[in-house]
């Protein structure tokens, strides 16, 4: 059975995050390399990814959580989630697909009411709305999640 390792990004990681994310089909924007963990496997090749992103408002979000279809259901995703919660003992967000929840409910995960979000999310909320009502959301729909300090 071949394992995998986590490591911090190196700036020589940057365009295989960047091809990863595109590959997977999530959202492209924020990637900067110095906030990613990776996971490689035995020959050193990135097999995962995930990030803590900071927003302007003071915001952390957990995002751009990546596995490589050979690797998936493996444990790689988990691997990495625990290893970027474990940095992060304040409010986490995360915006997924409405169909992940059940997963990301399993690391303690629950819907965020809307009076709670901070700015940044505020307008995620919003922007999911008109994107609802123009029918430019995929039919499953997104989902923002909150994860509250340990």
């Amino acid at each position: 059975m071949q394992t995998f390792s986590l490591r911090p990004a190196a700036e020589v990681d940057a365009a295989t995050i960047k091809r990863l994310i595109h590959q997977v089909g999530i959202n492209p924007l924020g990637l900067y390399w110095q906030n990613f963990i990776l996971a490689v496997d035995e020959q050193g090749r990135m097999i995962g990814c995930g990030q803590i992103k900071k927003h302007f408002d003071g915001s952390h979000e957990l995002a751009s959580i990546a596995v490589t279809p050979n690797w998936r259901g493996r444990g790689v995703a988990k691997a990495i989630i625990q290893d970027l919660m474990s940095r992060q003992n304040s409010l986490l967000y995360l915006t997924c697909r409405s169909g992940l929840v059940p997963f990301y409910q399993k690391f303690g995960f629950e819907p965020a009411e809307y009076k709670e979000l901070p700015p940044y999310f505020r307008r995620i909320y919003h922007l999911k709305g008109l994107f609802e009502r123009l029918r430019l959301m995929p039919a499953e729909g997104i989902a923002i999640l909150v994860k509250r300090g340990a």
